[in-house]
């Protein structure tokens, strides 16, 4: 799959309705005071199957080549979730050999402590380099590129 038409939704689930069917849900979700809904399908990838729920911090990756409605709040169809902990950054990207992103805006540097795994949990034995990882982070520097020594990093393997 293609991550480079992705964007990100990121904030707090204020609420969740069920779908259109039994198999999926919309989820208010509260980014910088305005709200957003996401729709969530059987199809979509939410990191370590995690239940989700209203006050629960998360980032939702949507397709923008996807169609959307055009009504307001916006709404988005997700194809992967990640919940997060207070104070943590996510980045979906292209890395290459220096572990930079695509955008040029995030350096990595990979530490000792950091958890490389694929998307299903196992553990990532090669080097993540030139791949699409999904990155999650708490401080970064102020450089340009920012750099940041990230506490997880989820190698995509070509989903």
């Amino acid at each position: 799959m293609a991550y480079e038409t992705f964007e990100k939704a990121e904030g707090i689930i204020q609420n969740i309705d069920r779908g259109d069917d039994c198999c999926s849900m919309t989820l208010a979700l509260v980014s910088d005071g305005a709200v957003i809904n996401i729709i969530v399908s059987g199809d979509t990838v939410v990191v370590d199957n995690v239940r989700l729920r209203p006050g629960m911090r998360i980032a939702a990756f949507y397709d923008t080549n996807l169609p959307t409605p055009a009504v307001y709040p916006p709404q988005y169809r997700a194809e992967l979730v990640a919940p997060l902990r207070r104070g943590q950054q996510v980045m979906l990207d292209y890395f290459n050999e220096q572990m930079e992103s695509a955008d040029g805006s995030l350096k990595l540097n990979i530490g000792p402590m950091t958890n490389v795994m694929t998307l299903n949990g196992q553990p990532y034995t090669c080097s993540p380099e030139n791949t699409e990882l999904l990155v999650f982070y708490t401080a970064a520097t102020f450089s340009m590129p920012a750099q940041a020594t990230p506490q997880r990093v989820v190698v995509m393997c070509g989903y």
